[in-house]
């Protein structure tokens, strides 16, 4: 079937109102959300019903869709929790609802038919029939299961017309599609209800039957192995294969990742987004992309199961990898004359200091904080993370630019 897609769009997570805020200044067409029960990141901030009340009108006002996660796996005793859930969310009016679990999927038909209903990768959709299925009952998008390539999920597109949402940065699940006991049988967290503490992330060793107590790493590194661990997805590069597949929605893992992680991630997609529908022919990564996605938080990159490449799914062993040219000091809260901005600071900053500020459009900008002064305008030689000063600068900014230390000569 022939699709039609004006522009593929920017999918992104908002953990909290702050991280919705970010969203939207740094580029996103749209946000995946959930409020504080029945989604699967139980340890993000998450939205109080008052603060959906707040945060979906917001979003709209900024021409972005806001798309609220239901998807636990639920169980007997919540049963009227969750048909109460839903006829709160009748209110506010999002723009969708994710669901994984088919009975909560009945009550949302029964109780908001209006509101479009997503189906998350948790579902596990992995062929066309399945999507078939699913859009017979009323489903308006699908987001695929994490295990499919390029090439299945192009196959999928031409024999559906039902939209279509893949994950393209961000982290992966080593079970299937995110289904996963090894939460519940470790530490009785329930991965499949948004509790997951990720202990397959945790470092391993081998114990022989006959020899207790000796413990052998299963490989040379002395810093013991993170025998599931996967890698970071990461498919910057391959923006064009993406977007001629025949997806709608391009999305970005994270709602319990930092803001820093975020705007750049978001950034980044956005203008690679957009640098593809102004001139598909000449489409290249810049070095500042590959530099900005390589400062944040992240488990190594892979391009997972896109490309049917086993070494992209070999594990990372290495745990996280740190931000090793820069650290995240703060975010501007609003600016005060041509120099002075107000933060919110993150890292201990001190005068003097050399900065780059990162902001939602153009380059990034070198420069240096003259001063710091407290809420009484009393200077310092520095400011404590938690603390909100005043800096004064060489240049202005605005608010929900990002200072961070330690620029490169990409600073303009």
């Amino acid at each position: 079937m022939k699709r039609k897609i004006d522009k593929i769009e920017l999918l992104a997570p908002a953990g909290n109102l702050e991280k919705l805020e970010i969203a939207i200044c740094y580029g996103a067409d749209a946000v995946y959300l959930a409020g504080k029960e029945f989604s699967l990141r139980s340890f993000a901030d998450n939205f109080s019903c008052e603060e959906l009340v707040q945060a979906i009108p917001l979003a709209h006002k900024n021409g972005v869709k806001v798309y609220l996660a239901c998807n636990i796996f639920s169980r007997n005793f919540e049963q009227e929790s969750i048909s109460e859930y839903l006829r709160q969310i009748a209110a506010l009016s999002p723009d969708a609802i994710i669901i994984s679990d088919p009975g909560i999927f009945l009550e949302t038909r029964n109780i908001i038919p209006e509101i479009p209903v997503h189906l998350s990768t948790q579902a596990n959709t992995t062929n066309y029939r399945a999507v078939r299925f699913w859009q017979n009952l009323g489903v308006k998008r699908i987001n695929l299961a994490r295990e499919l390539s390029l090439q299945e999920i192009a196959g999928i597109a031409e024999k559906t017309d039902v939209e279509l949402e893949a994950f393209v940065h961000g982290a992966m699940c080593i079970s299937y599609s995110g289904r996963c006991l090894l939460s519940n049988i470790m530490t009785d967290r329930d991965s499949n209800r948004g509790l997951c503490t990720q202990p397959c992330r945790w470092k391993y060793a081998v114990v022989e039957e006959t020899r207790p107590g000796q413990y052998f790493p299963l490989d040379e590194d002395d810093r013991g192995t993170y025998i599931f661990n996967s890698r970071d997805i990461c498919m910057i590069e391959h923006m064009p294969q993406l977007i001629e597949s025949g997806l709608t929605s391009l999305k970005i893992e994270g709602r319990m990742k930092s803001i820093n992680y975020l705007a750049a991630a978001v950034k980044v997609y956005r203008e690679a987004i957009d640098a593809y529908y102004a001139d598909p022919a000449n489409f290249h990564v810049t070095p500042e992309w590959t530099r900005e996605l390589s400062q944040i938080s992240r488990r190594g990159y892979c391009t997972g199961f896109y490309l049917n490449q086993k070494k992209e799914l070999t594990p990372n062993t290495n745990g996280i990898l740190p931000s090793p040219e820069h650290l995240f000091l703060g975010k501007v809260l609003y600016a005060v004359g041509n120099d002075k901005v107000t933060i919110e600071v993150r890292n201990k900053i001190q005068r003097g200091d050399e900065i780059e500020v990162f902001s939602p459009k153009g380059p990034l900008k070198c420069d240096t904080i003259i001063d710091i002064f407290d809420s009484y305008g009393e200077s310092k030689k520095l400011a404590q993370p938690g603390s909100r000063v005043t800096l004064k600068l060489q240049s202005s900014y605005h608010s929900n630019d990002l200072i961070r230390k330690n620029a490169l000569p990409f600073c303009v």
